[in-house]
């Protein structure tokens, strides 16, 4: 099949449920949305969301952060652990991460300390319940990825990773351990890998990236981030074997010299927008504030490319080389990238500050953008706590 970029844009959005009507609604819609995704990205930064929490108010209707702190901590229908680096997954999907456990019970750190700590956690939470390192006695640093940190960290982060132990809660950004055979069920914990081989774990991860963004490309990119093992090689195999299953669909797309892959089970909603009766004139005027690690956002040359929009998370630039702000949120407007606005919380005043607005080319002030602006930032402020918005004087333009 053949699309122009038009299309192909228009193909991503409605996939991603940020086009038109939305699609997902309430605590069923995240799980729904979790599920197409694969997994949300998660960042604990909090300056106005984090990063799980802004994904999901841009699709999800009437979302309130409570209502996925409840489906991971209290349904228990989603769990913190790995997938494009640490994520919010289906809890259904904890058999097939087993190569990420595996690995982590075979490459180890400060090996003898930490498995000379694992059976007093394991005994203590017993006793006491969930757990965080500083409820551990066990102060003295030792060798661990990044850094030395704490003995209690390393073992308890050990026993995480390994799935021994769930994240019971959060304080904040403190992780509360409890034991997995508490909380998961046991035909979960029992499953084993699904998978009978390196290659068809890559083929369901892909399988999952893919779901994610919409489209891909068989290149490099951020977006298979994370899939142990997956080189150029084993791209290419898994990405043949899934267009002979009939699990993905080839795409060409005008003016771009690589392929493009989908889902096959997306051939109805291809179909649609190529036939250009795709209903994408209703909820034009949706204005939606993305997260810097949306997935729709993983592979920013694909969005160049099909968006003409160049966006670069700067949390981690220097002050003095940053083009735009700390933390930028990309504005889309129904079909288009129109610029990024850098929010911030006023706790005291309940305010929700837009510090600036960026526009992009040819963008401008008008009384519809204005109206819809606003909008979407008072609906922004709600999800924020916020009783009111304060936006720039002025818009800075490109």
């Amino acid at each position: 099949m053949k699309l122009n970029r038009e299309q192909a844009a228009r193909f991503m959005l409605r996939k991603q449920g940020l086009l038109g009507e939305y699609r997902f609604s309430g605590k069923t819609g995240i799980v729904d949305y979790v599920r197409q995704a694969g997994c949300i990205q998660f960042d604990p930064v909090d300056v106005c969301g984090k990063n799980a929490e802004l994904v999901l108010q841009a699709r999800v209707a009437g979302f309130q952060k409570q209502q996925l702190s409840e489906l991971l901590y209290e349904d228990r229908q989603l769990l913190d652990y790995f997938d494009k680096n640490l994520a919010i997954i289906h809890r259904d999907d904890w058999p097939y991460f087993e190569p990420i456990r595996e690995l982590h019970r075979s490459e180890l750190r400060s090996a003898a300390e930490v498995e000379a700590a694992i059976p007093h956690i394991r005994a203590a939470i017993r006793e006491r319940g969930p757990l965080c390192s500083q409820d551990l006695e066990l102060n003295h640093k030792v060798d661990w990825y990044w850094s030395s940190t704490s003995l209690s960290r390393a073992a308890l982060e050990t026993m995480y990773f390994r799935g021994d132990l769930i994240v019971h809660h959060k304080r904040n950004t403190v992780k509360y351990y409890a034991l997995s055979e508490d909380y998961l069920p046991a035909k979960l914990l029992q499953a084993g890998d699904p998978h009978a081989s390196l290659l068809e774990h890559h083929k369901w991860r892909m399988l999952r990236r893919i779901a994610a963004l919409g489209l891909l490309w068989n290149k490099a990119s951020d977006a298979w981030l994370f899939i142990q093992g997956l080189k150029s090689a084993e791209r290419n195999r898994a990405f043949a074997e899934l267009v002979c299953e009939g699990k993905v669909l080839e795409l060409a797309v005008d003016g771009l010299p690589d392929k493009l892959y989908c889902l096959a089970e997306d051939t109805d909603l291809l179909d649609e927008i190529a036939s250009g009766s795709s209903g994408s004139s209703q909820g034009q005027d949706r204005m939606e504030l993305l997260a810097p690690l949306d997935g729709f956002l993983w592979d920013r040359k694909l969005i160049r490319a099909f968006f003409g929009f160049e966006y670069t998370w700067e949390i981690y630039t220097p002050a003095a080389k940053r083009q735009y702000g700390h933390y930028t949120l990309p504005i889309l407007w129904g079909e288009r990238f129109i610029g990024r606005l850098e929010a911030v919380r006023d706790r005291k005043n309940r305010l929700l500050m837009i510090n600036a607005v960026w526009l992009e080319p040819g963008v401008k002030s008008s009384g519809r953008f204005l109206t819809a602006l606003k909008r979407c930032v008072k609906r922004f402020a709600v999800f924020n706590g916020m009783a009111d918005y304060r936006l720039p004087e002025s818009f800075i333009y490109k």
